[in-house]
C-alpha cells in the first residue's frame, strides 16, 4: 500500500486523530475533502460520494459571482444542496471586490456552511477577467478582495490556490501568511504552478513551505491524489492537516470512506465492485431525472457516465453506446446490455483495478 515504514504511518495516523479539522468554529467530520471539479462535482455526485462515508466537506463547481448575482439559472443549479449534503462549500470566483463580497452574503443568507475563494484555476477565461490563479500576480488587489470578502461575512472563508503563477513566482506561502492575518480560516494548496496545469509531479515540499509559512489555519494539500498510498504520502511529506480529491474520487467513490477507515484503525475496505458501480451509476441518473427529467439528464450525465463505465470495466463498443444514447429508452437500453455483459475482465463482485483519470494537456491557453 505504501513504501512508509510501519512505525511512521502509526505515528502519522496517532498525529492526526489527536487533531480534528477545523475551519474556525466549524468542526469538519474528516479530514478528507471533495474538491471542487467543473462539470463534475454537482449535487447528485456530492450525494454519492456522501452517502459511502468518509467526506469532510463538499465543495461545488466553481460559481462565477457575477453571475450568481444576476440570477443566471445555470449558475443558482450550482449551488444547489440538500440536508444530507452537509458541511457544504460554494467555491466563487471573481476579480471584483464589492461583487464577491455580495455573492459571499447572498451564499451565507442561503445556509452555506463555508464559502471558497478560486485562486487556483488556470484556465484562460478565468485568468483573462483577473480571478483564479491571475490573482496570484496582483498582491495588492488580491488581498483587497480577500479582506472584503472575509469582513462581511460569519461563516468561514477559506482560499483555494496553486503554489504561484510560474517557477520564478512561488509566492504561495506569503499568500497564505497574509490570508492568516486577514482572517482567512483555512487554505488549499494545488501542488503545482499556473504554468504547469496539470503536467509534471506536485511539488509536495512547494506546500510544505505553505504549511510552516501559517501558524493557526490549516492547509489543505491537493493534487495527484488517487488512493490511500498517494494520500498518506502527502500527509507524511508535507505535515499539511487535510486533503482534497477530485477526479480520485470520480475514479474511486469510496476513497473518503477508505482514508476515515485507515486514519481510525490502519486497513481500509477495498473500492466497491462491478455491481455496487452499476448502483451507484443508476442512482445518480435518478438524482439528474428528479431535477431536471428524463431527456435532459442524459446529455448532463454523458461525461460522468464514460468514468463509472470506465471503472467498471466495460468494453469500449458497450461505453459508446451508453455515451451516444439520444433518448431515455435507448439510455436503459444501454444499461442493460452493460449490466448482462458485466465486467470484461474478472468478475461483477471481485474487486477491480485502480482507474486513472487524466487531467487536460496541453498549453493551458486551449483549455
Amino acid at each position: 500500500m505504501h513504501s512508509l515504514p510501519t512505525d511512521t504511518i502509526e505515528s502519522l495516523r496517532r498525529r492526526l486523530q489527536s487533531r480534528p479539522l477545523h475551519y474556525g468554529p466549524l468542526a469538519l467530520p474528516t479530514r478528507y475533502l471533495l474538491s471542487p471539479l467543473a462539470g463534475y462535482t454537482n449535487l447528485p455526485f456530492r450525494r454519492i460520494v456522501r452517502s459511502l462515508g468518509g467526506v469532510g466537506l463538499g465543495t461545488t463547481d466553481l460559481v462565477n459571482a457575477r453571475g450568481l448575482m444576476a440570477g443566471g439559472e445555470k449558475t443558482h443549479h450550482l449551488i444547489e444542496s440538500c440536508p444530507e449534503d452537509r458541511p457544504f462549500a460554494v467555491q466563487i470566483f471573481g476579480s471584483e471586490p464589492a461583487v464577491m463580497r455580495d455573492a459571499a452574503q447572498f451564499l451565507e443568507g442561503r445556509g452555506v456552511d463555508s464559502i471558497d475563494i478560486n485562486m487556483g484555476c488556470p484556465v484562460a477565461r478565468i485568468t483573462a477577467i483577473g480571478a483564479g490563479a491571475s490573482m496570484m500576480c496582483q498582491p495588492n488587489q488580491t488581498m483587497t478582495l480577500v479582506r472584503t470578502v472575509v469582513e462581511s461575512v460569519r461563516v468561514p472563508v477559506t482560499v483555494k490556490m496553486r503554489l504561484g503563477w510560474d517557477d520564478t513566482q512561488l509566492t504561495a506561502p506569503q499568500f497564505a501568511r497574509e490570508f492568516e492575518q486577514l482572517g482567512v480560516a483555512a487554505v488549499a494548496i494545488h501542488g503545482r504552478t499556473r504554468e504547469q496545469g496539470f503536467s509534471g509531479v506536485v511539488n509536495r515540499d512547494g506546500i510544505r513551505q505553505v504549511v510552516e509559512a501559517v501558524s493557526r489555519i490549516p492547509v489543505i494539500g491537493n493534487g495527484d491524489i488517487r488512493t490511500v498510498a498517494d494520500g498518506i504520502g502527502m500527509l507524511h511529506e508535507t505535515g499539511c492537516h487535510g486533503i482534497s480529491m477530485g477526479r480520485g474520487a470520480l475514479a474511486n467513490p469510496w476513497i473518503f470512506r477508505q482514508f476515515q477507515e485507515w486514519e481510525e484503525t490502519g486497513s481500509f475496505t477495498p473500492a466497491g465492485t462491478f455491481n455496487d458501480r452499476m448502483i451507484l451509476l443508476r442512482r445518480q441518473f435518478g438524482y439528474l431525472v428528479e431535477r431536471h427529467g428524463e431527456q435532459p439528464a442524459i446529455p448532463m450525465f454523458r461525461k460522468m457516465a464514460h468514468w463509472y463505465a470506465k471503472a467498471m470495466l466495460v468494453p469500449a463498443p458497450l461505453r459508446n453506446l451508453l455515451n451516444q444514447a439520444p433518448t431515455p429508452a435507448a439510455f436503459e437500453d444501454a444499461l442493460a446490455q452493460i449490466e448482462a455483459h458485466g465486467p470484461a475482465r474478472g468478475d461483477r463482485t471481485g474487486i477491480l483495478p485502480d482507474l486513472y483519470i487524466p487531467v487536460p494537456s496541453g498549453p493551458n491557453e486551449r483549455w
